[in-house]
Order: C-alpha cells, then structure tokens, then sequence
C-alpha cells in the first residue's frame, strides 16, 4: 500500500506552483487556496451529495433475427441538484431500465464500515429525460444535500474535481484542470462540452464535475480513448445546460423548449470548400422541419445563419447559443439573419412549442408484465379488435434458441387454446407441464405456421 507522503508532497508541489501563478497575477497563496486540507473539505462535503447509480433491465443484445434484447445491469453516478431527492445522470446511464437503485454515500464520507461494503440504496423512479443532452433526472425518497451550481462557468486552466464510480469504485474522485471550457465534438450537435484531464472512467457518467469552491460545473459524460479507460479526455455537460434543462425535466419530464423548424451544423473548412461558401463564420442549416417557423419565412437547406438577434453567431459563447437554441420558450421571437447565393436578409421566427419523442418517463416496472418468461420473449397485445400476442421483442440467452420465433410473430393459440391477451398467453404456457410439448400457432409475414417448444 502506497504512503500518502508522496501525495501529500504533489499536493505541496501544486500549491507551489499555484502560488508562483498568482504571485505572477498580484495574488496571494492565500487568494488561491489550495492545500492538502481544503482539497480534504471540499471531496468530504461533495460527496455527501455524490450516488451511485445502478441501473437493471434490457439493452440491445444483437445476433438473431429481429429485435433482440439481453439482461444488463449497469453502473453509473448522479449528483444531487435539489432538495426533495432530485439527482441528475446521463440518459445513457438509464437507457433500458427495468429497476433504478441509488446507492447513497456513507455518513462518514470517505469511509465504509466494514461488513457494509455495497452501502445503503434506495430506489429511484425516472421522471425526467433529454437523450439530445444525455441527460436524466432522477428522484428518489432521500434528503441529500444538493451541490451549489456555479454562477460563473469555468475558465481554462482552473481546477476540478470528478466525482463518481468509475469501474464501480464508488465514493472516487479524481483531481485536475480545464483543458477548455467550450469543447464541440460533434460539429453536427450544438452541445459544447467542458473538457478536464480529470481521469474519467467508465462509472464516471453523470458523476459531477466540480471547482475548488465545491460548485457543480458540468456533469461527466464521456471520455475519448482508445483504451477504453481516461487518457486524459474527458467532456462534461456545462452547468449553464444543467441549470436550463433541470426545471424543464422536472416540470414536465422532457425539454419543453421553443423550436425554430431547423437543424444547424457549424460550417467545417470542407463544408465551405465543397459548397463554395464565404469565409464568414456561420452555421449552415442543414434540415428543415416542414409546415415548422424556419420554413414559414423561406428559410431552406444550405442557407447559412449569420447572426440571431443582432448577436453575430461568431461572436456568441456557447452559454448564449445554448439560450437561443434550447432555452427560448414556445412563443419567442427571434430575428435571423440568412445568407444565400451572396445575399443577406433578416427574417423574424416565433418559436413553436418543440416535439419530444417521449413523454413522462417511468421505472418501466409496467415491462414486468410484457415479459414471457418461458417462451424468452417480450409481448404485447394486437389493438383494433384482433386477438393474438405480438412478440416486440427477444430476450438474448441460453434458453431463447429453444424456441423459433422472430420479432413481429403473432401468437394466435398455445395447443390450441386461443391468445387473446397476454394473461391469456401465461396462463396457457403455464399450463403446460414440463417436459411436455407445447405447440403455438403464430402468424408471420401474413402466413399462419405452428412452432413447437418443450416445457
């Protein structure tokens, strides 16, 4: 086991460095702070608010013929937003869940007693989800303490904290600085990331990324690495996102926003060339909604926005493009300017209310009763007076390959017995006894056909 001298001395080392910084920019060792004992303050205090996040259910399995799915059980981290159990995560952390439970930090912080090593857990419900953002809020019953959002944003260079369970370590941070503060990785996707050298991991995701002042950030998202594990790239949600999509997600569990009718993509250097545009920055719309605000005013594929507001959008941080691209409200006016083939004009949007592709979330407990243990196989019944079971769904295992049906199948009867619901289907399944044979009648691509399966 390594001594904590070594770390201590980096610590001494970084405090050094950090004074001969500020001594540079007429501060003080004191004005920065940073010493083995308020980095101790700030990780205990901080992760009173820090969960682990451990997610059960079904996630695409692959191989087979249609939709198959397998079991999962995934681990991530949330951070307490708001009093009343309010604890942010990536979507993705969440995606498939059957059964969310939130593993709650220790009452002594950094320290687990022993014979308790998996902690205490409650259950958490899913109200809220944004997958543009990857972002979920969840709510459990539990009093955490939240974590301050901070007003200021961060600047590059500063230093941050990541929180969270990386490879189901729980209750691990990891120390480092701002590699930029303003990181778009996808020039298709509006979202700008921070970016740390903060040694994320996979567990990190949705783990809170924190300052020397134990504000909130940005929250873990993911990482670029060929080894899987950090090498030093690590991309953060921005609080600003966070402080905007948060009410919007407990309200009313999606991103009630204002939607222009148009998708924009930041002008690449081969974008320009191939479509012969000018040098001036803008973003380039690449799709746009029909009977949607953009296309009321004539805006089309390949114009190029300039500016929004007045505000030229070179010229815009990513806090104000965030505002006017997810925080403008249904009913907004906005003035665009639009360039195409040399000339510029201004038109005036209002905003609609945005569509979402999912209301309300919920645990999905409901998927319990989809479920058709023996024949490995999520169901549903046909709707519009026809009787049957449809199968939406496969469950990837050793037992699946016992029984030919695809996604798409429609049970019609079990040895005869008619399927008119999925009760109907259990209890006929169910009253067949092991050993014996069962033989279902399933219509696929419009043809009827038996298949057979042994209890």
């Amino acid at each position: 086991m390594r001594r904590n001298g070594p770390i201590v001395s980096c610590l001494a080392v970084l405090a050094l460095t950090y004074a001969h910084v500020a001594a540079a920019a007429d501060l003080t060792p004191a004005d920065i702070g940073v010493t083995s004992a308020t980095i101790q303050a700030l990780v205990h205090g901080v992760g009173h608010s820090v969960v682990q996040v451990v997610v059960s259910g079904y996630r695409p399995g692959g191989g087979g013929d249609g939709i198959v799915v397998a079991r999962s059980r995934t681990i991530g981290s949330g951070v307490a937003i708001a009093d009343g159990g309010y604890v942010v995560t990536n979507a993705h952390v969440v995606s498939g869940a059957q059964r969310i439970e939130l593993v709650l930090p220790d009452v002594d912080g950094d320290t687990t007693p022993v014979g308790r090593a998996t902690g205490r857990t409650t259950r958490a419900s899913l109200i809220g989800l944004a997958p543009e953002l990857d972002l979920a809020l969840l709510k459990a019953d539990v009093n955490l303490p939240p974590v301050p959002l901070a007003k200021d944003g961060v600047r590059q260079g500063e230093l941050v904290f990541a929180f969270g369970s990386p490879d189901g370590l729980r209750n691990s941070v990891s120390m480092g600085i701002v590699s930029s503060v303003s990181r778009q990785v996808d020039p298709g996707n509006a979202v700008a990331y921070i970016q740390t050298d903060s040694a994320i991991n996979p567990g990190n995701s949705g783990g809170p990324l924190v300052n020397a002042e134990g504000e909130l950030v940005g929250l873990n998202t993911f990482i670029e690495s060929r080894s899987g594990g950090s090498e030093g790239l690590g991309f953060a949600l921005p609080v600003s996102v966070l402080g905007l999509a948060y009410p919007q997600l407990r309200d009313f569990g999606h991103i009630h926003r204002g939607f222009l009718g148009m998708s924009l993509q930041t002008v690449t250097r081969g974008i320009r060339d191939g479509l012969q545009l000018p040098d001036e920055s803008g973003l380039i719309v690449s799709d746009v909604a029909a009977n949607g605000p953009a296309a009321a005013v004539g805006i089309g594929t390949g114009d190029v926005i300039r500016a929004m507001d007045g505000h030229r959008i070179d010229q815009l941080s990513f806090e104000q493009m965030y505002r006017y691209w997810y925080g403008l409200p249904p009913g907004a006016r906005v003035e665009i300017s639009v360039w195409r083939d040399g000339e510029t004009r201004t038109v005036s949007l209002q905003t609609v209310l945005a569509p979402h592709d999912c209301q309300r979330p919920s645990t999905l407990d409901d998927l319990d009763d989809q479920l058709v243990e023996p024949l490995s196989l999520f169901g549903q019944p046909l709707e519009g007076g026809e009787t049957g079971v449809l199968v939406t769904a496969r469950i990837a295992g050793p037992t699946m390959g016992d029984v030919d049906l695809q996604s798409g199948d429609v049970i019609k009867a079990v040895n005869r017995r008619p399927v008119t619901t999925l009760a109907s289907l259990k209890d006929s399944i169910a009253a067949v006894e092991r050993g014996h044979t069962a033989v279902l009648q399933v219509e696929r691509n419009g043809s009827l056909t038996y298949v057979e399966f042994e209890r």
